[in-house]
């Protein structure tokens, strides 16, 4: 799954660290997210989408697995 998550981090000055400590896991997890190695559960999903005031569909985008 692609993800915006690196863009909307980005945007708001945020270091992969902060983004990790605003969504309670750990820089590794930011970093799979961004770089599509990992996809985050929903209830995490959720969390980004609250966090940079989105729709989820917005931040996540089917890839080629979809």
């Amino acid at each position: 799954m692609e993800s915006r998550v690196r863009e909307l981090r980005e945007s708001q000055g945020w270091s992969q660290g902060e983004l990790a400590e605003r969504l309670a896991v750990s820089r590794q997890t930011v970093n799979a997210i961004e770089t599509g190695k990992y996809d985050p559960s929903l209830p995490l999903a959720f969390r980004i989408a609250r966090l940079f005031d989105a729709p989820l569909e917005a931040i996540f985008l089917p890839g080629d697995d979809a």
